[in-house]
């Protein structure tokens, strides 16, 4: 009886650590699975906003030469012309601006919107991720 025992002490014990390395095996295998789907939204989400950074500018850029080549158009119907012409020229420069201005938000927006929702997006798994191996 005693031997018996023993023998079941021990089948038990080697039953028990072999669970319990499976279950280290398996949340190692989650924790490193998600921190590399987190890595992959962060990298995915950098590149995003760089993008956007890069869009904002060029169409900053784009917008001032815009409106410097529309100045500078103005300026020279008032110096060659100083009549009523100079008013309508005046008028359509106005008009060309705000089209162009009203562009330049519409295709900001397009481009910063995606970005936030992308942000999001990461937060939700960032503190899913958290949740879970917390």
């Amino acid at each position: 009886m005693a031997v018996r025992r023993n023998v079941r002490e021990v089948s038990n014990g080697s039953s028990n650590s072999g669970r319990l390395v499976v279950v280290v095996v398996v949340v190692v295998v989650v924790v490193v699975v998600s921190v590399v789907i987190v890595v992959v939204v962060v990298v995915v989400v950098v590149v995003e906003v760089v993008v956007v950074v890069v869009v904002v500018v060029v169409v900053v850029v784009v917008v001032v030469i815009v409106a410097l080549v529309v100045v500078i158009g103005v300026v020279m119907m008032v110096v060659i012309l100083r009549d009523c012409l100079v008013v309508v020229v005046a008028a359509v420069a106005v008009v060309i601006l705000l089209i162009v201005v009203v562009e330049v938000v519409v295709e900001v927006v397009d481009v910063v919107v995606p970005a936030v929702v992308k942000v999001v997006e990461v937060v939700v798994v960032v503190v899913s991720v958290v949740v879970i191996v917390g």
